[in-house]
């Protein structure tokens, strides 16, 4: 069912920031920016970072007790002023109360007041000490004391980009809250919404942005923590009607079976050599199954590292050859697709071709003949196989590896090449409950659980960086063995902000050190300067490598048993294990050391011991969803799991049933949304562009 157009009373909020009177191109962009969204509404939906509370009138002794970067708000005369003579100079107030002086000093005063002397004043800013002396230095606010009900008493923080001030964010979020319908229907469940005690949504922003204009002498987080949570269920709600109605139209397509003689397939698995697991034989049956119905799948499959997804997709993809139609293999980038077409080299019973942006000329022209005459049954490749140009005989089954590193659009696309096209992504990063019933509800979905037989358990260790010298001392021992370990860095350069260590700075001193056994690879060297040292690597020309996280997928090294991961508490649990699971992958045992900073937090400490405590990649998946956020579930945007707007994971965790639930009933009342609260629900969806469920399904 086609969405509507959005409705005449919320067109100005889905008109672009640019639009706003008074936001000119350069701090529309700016705007953009901060807001990751070009609307109106979208900037509506940049909730503040935090409120900073100045209602605490303090005296000046009060304000001495203070540390240095406290913030002190207080009523104070002005007994002098210095006025620079120089530009470079700031101005000076000398000011008093009953209990001491304060002085205050800021440069460009036209940004602020400047009172006169005698001038009863509020002034509000961070303090400091000097000597005996207390200063508020570049303060925040000057404001005449009469006019102190204009003070702002609930500052919100936005955030800001370079060029960007305060100032404008605020303005230009005033002008947005002002293009809010004062007819805006409700769109949640009514009962629902008496019983949590909710503001209705423009209310709900309107205090999120403006909570001065709560009662000063009463605690806002009781009214701002329900404000946030009904924000958050419109924003739930818009994403699960929006799943629901992709299941709908799921269930209206129509496919082919795609039903084979298991010939390719037992030839496969007599290459392969190995019984498959009891995991993986499961998941076999699942997807195999599912290919013979008449609709198209539409499947997920997870697995931890070194689950045996790559069997299980090539099964899949022999038995849509077995079938009559050609299958293409997606990998997010070359050197991982490369790894998959040598598999493939391997084990496959069927001719292939590997496209990538490297192959070019007369090999591009050939592979692309084989691909659209049908005698290529299978491609292996990147996002080049969706490229305009590229033409398959008869596409039956897609395979999308690390489905997190495409946009949804991606994966449409490439879906899009054949009719009625079977779709099976797949990912090694185990996905969250939560997110399952979020980002995956409208498909089926088979887990890997249990990995091949051999497989050693990691041994993982926590450590303080201050224990260098000792983790030198261990590396060399294990080189003398003949052992070959990754070492992560976070980083490729020295920044002048951050004190981080660099992988080519450790590149450097772990060659002092070891000799010229260490090979260097990350993102800014060209693919093949990379390539090389992954293959030199892997070859074991060199025993040591550093890298950054180019490594996290698909690079596959038996021999390497130990990894090394430095300031590992910048880096979320979810990419830490997958790290983790570059070794582990041979008969050896094997060990991952997790370096942390010196004076890291107690709660950053906390999760590398989870990653120590556990190898259940479900189990972190779901600890570093609580703590970092989800993803923009059906959006454009990927950028790992990049968070909902509005609902934070707790909040998220609770609410997702009970806005699932109201999708559900609402659109087996009401398909089509045409009853009036249906005609509301679509103007949610609009304004949290949820209103393209179709882009969710691989329609051909």
């Amino acid at each position: 069912m086609p969405l509507a157009p959005p409705s005449a009373r919320i067109a100005p909020l889905l008109a672009p920031i640019s639009s706003l009177p008074g936001i000119g191109t350069r701090h529309a962009s700016m705007l953009g920016k901060i807001s990751g969204g070009k609307r109106v509404i979208d900037l509506l939906f940049t909730l503040p970072e935090k409120l900073i509370d100045r209602r605490q009138l303090m005296t000046i002794a009060e304000g001495r007790k203070l540390l240095a970067g406290d913030i002190l708000t207080s009523h104070v005369r002005v007994t002098g002023i210095r006025r620079p003579t120089r530009s470079s100079q700031p101005t000076i107030l000398t000011t008093r109360d009953s209990t001491g002086t304060l002085e205050i000093t800021f440069f460009q005063k036209g940004r602020l007041y400047l009172p006169p002397e005698g001038a009863e004043i509020l002034v509000s800013g961070k303090v400091g000490h000097y000597h005996d002396r207390l200063i508020l230095s570049r303060p925040d606010h000057i404001m005449a004391w009469e006019k102190k009900e204009n003070f702002p008493w609930l500052e919100p923080v936005w955030p800001l980009t370079a060029g960007l001030f305060p100032s404008t964010v605020r303005r230009a979020i005033r002008t947005a809250m002002s293009l809010i319908p004062s007819d805006l229907p409700e769109w949640l469940d009514p009962p629902l919404v008496k019983q949590r005690d909710w503001p209705d949504f423009a209310t709900a922003l309107g205090l999120m942005h403006s909570p001065e204009s709560l009662p000063a002498d009463k605690d806002p987080t009781p009214v701002l923590e329900r404000a946030r949570a009904r924000l958050a269920a419109d924003e739930v709600l818009a994403d699960q009607l929006c799943l629901g109605l992709a299941r709908m139209q799921a269930r209206t397509r129509t496919g082919r079976p795609l039903k084979g003689d298991g010939s390719l397939r037992r030839t496969l698995l007599e290459r392969f050599g190995h019984t498959p697991t009891p995991a993986q034989q499961r998941v076999m049956a699942e997807i195999a199954a599912d290919m013979e119905r008449p609709a198209p799948m539409m499947r997920l499959l997870q697995g931890d590292v070194g689950a045996g997804k790559t069997l299980v997709a090539m099964m899949a993809m022999l038995q849509a050859v077995e079938a009559g139609t050609q299958a293409a293999f997606m990998a997010p980038t070359e050197i991982l697709a490369q790894q998959h077409a040598s598999t493939f080299e391997a084990l496959c019973p069927v001719p292939f071709i590997f496209l990538s942006g490297s192959v070019k000329g007369k090999a591009r022209r050939i592979a692309l003949a084989k691909l659209a005459d049908g005698h290529a049954k299978i491609a292996i490749g990147t996002h080049a196989l969706f490229q305009d140009g590229v033409t398959f005989a008869d596409l039956g089954l897609a395979v999308i590896d690390e489905q997190h590193r495409f946009g949804v659009e991606q994966r449409m696309r490439l879906a899009s090449k054949g009719h009625s096209t079977d779709l099976l992504v797949m990912t090694a990063t185990p996905i969250p409950r939560t997110l399952q019933l979020t980002e995956w509800g409208e498909m089926g979905v088979s887990r890997l659980d249990s990995k091949p037989a051999g497989r050693q358990p990691i041994h993982t260790t926590v450590h303080n960086m201050g224990k260098l010298d000792d983790i030198f001392a261990g590396i060399k021992r294990a080189l003398d063995q003949g052992k070959q370990i990754f070492w992560v860095c976070p980083l490729i350069e020295e920044s002048e902000t951050q004190s981080t260590a660099a992988a080519e700075e450790r590149w450097a001193e772990l060659t002092k050190r070891f000799g010229p056994i260490i090979g260097l690879a990350h993102g800014r060297q060209d693919i093949d300067t990379r390539q090389n040292a992954l293959t030199a690597f892997q070859k074991g020309q060199t025993r040591l490598l550093v890298a950054t996280t180019v490594i996290e997928v698909g690079v596959d090294i038996p021999n390497a048993t130990i990894m090394v991961i430095e300031q590992a508490e910048r880096f979320g649990l979810a990419q830490l294990h997958q790290l983790r699971g570059r070794v582990g992958r041979g008969a050896q045992k094997s060990f991952c050391l997790l370096l942390h900073s010196e004076g890291t937090s107690f709660t950053a400490q906390r999760r590398l011991h989870l990653l120590r405590d556990t190898e259940d990649g479900f189990l972190i998946a779901d600890e570093d969803f609580r703590i970092r956020g989800g993803g923009d579930l059906t959006g454009n945007r990927q950028s790992g799991l990049p968070g909902f707007r509005l609902a934070d994971p707790t909040r998220l965790s609770l609410l997702l049933t009970a806005m699932r639930q109201d999708s559900q009933r609402e659109l087996t009342r009401d398909p089509d949304l045409q009853s009036p609260r249906g005609l509301a629900l679509q103007d949610l969806l609009h304004l949290f562009d949820r209103a393209t469920p179709g882009r969710l399904l691989a329609s051909g």
